[in-house]
């Protein structure tokens, strides 16, 4: 009997333990890019909201507008921000569950 347990020592020792930093690295860059994209839109649906007289239905509509034409051109600096921001957490083993 002490040989079965021996053995199920060695082999719960073996065993890799599970860390998915991958989908965490996935996550946490998701969560970042939704963060700096609206960091980098809210200025102009501001100022839109403000400027736009008539119903809510027109100030959503152009609000909505404004915010795809604001975005397109400012994408690749949310994505830069999001890779930055999550490499720069990951090295400094700042966000929880994605250490190395």
């Amino acid at each position: 009997m002490s040989n079965e347990a021996e053995q199920k020592r060695v082999t719960n020792r073996t065993r890799p333990q599970f860390r998915p930093v991958a989908i965490l690295g996935l996550l946490y860059f998701a969560a970042f890019f939704c963060l700096f994209g609206l960091l980098l839109v809210v200025p102009e649906m501001a100022r839109v909201l403000e400027d736009t007289p008539g119903s809510p239905e027109e100030q959503k509509a152009a609000a909505k507008a404004s915010v795809h034409a604001a975005f397109r051109p400012r994408m690749p600096f949310a994505i830069f921000f999001a890779l930055l921001g999550t490499g720069a957490g990951a090295h400094f083993k700042l966000l929880p569950g994605f250490r190395f």
